[in-house]
């Protein structure tokens, strides 16, 4: 796993268990149902995940995207099918999406240089 990879998943996982940790059901319930929302259902997990990258790139946040690209690969996304998401996340939010298809690109460059157990990391979405 890089180094920036495993980073990101440690202080994820930390963080969320130090949130989830305080007295605020409306905090759980969201992560809940951010979690319940990316189980299969009407739609597969892999175009759930697919859907969760484009709008991650359309809002702009690269932890949400980091995230995504690593579920995505776990979930068996192809390289050419990568590129018609990234195609959608920037045609509907513009050229402001460059830089962070840029840091999406290399993050799934380095997944599919390394490991596939990398984007297993990336567990539970909230």
């Amino acid at each position: 796993m890089s180094d920036k990879l495993a980073e990101f998943t440690a202080f994820r996982q930390r963080m969320n268990e130090r949130i989830l940790a305080e007295d605020n059901q409306v905090v759980r319930r969201f992560f809940a149902l951010d979690t319940q929302t990316y189980k299969a259902g009407a739609l597969d997990v892999k175009t759930k995940e697919m859907l969760g990258l484009v709008a991650s790139l359309v809002l702009r946040c690269d932890d949400c995207i980091s995230y995504h690209v690593a579920q995505c690969k776990e979930a068996g996304v192809e390289r050419d099918a990568f590129f018609e998401v990234f195609s959608v996340g920037l045609v509907v939010g513009g050229s402001i999406v460059i830089p962070h298809l840029r840091r999406a690109v290399d993050l799934l460059d380095q997944l599919e240089s390394g490991s596939d157990s990398d984007a297993a990391a990336c567990a539970d979405h909230a």
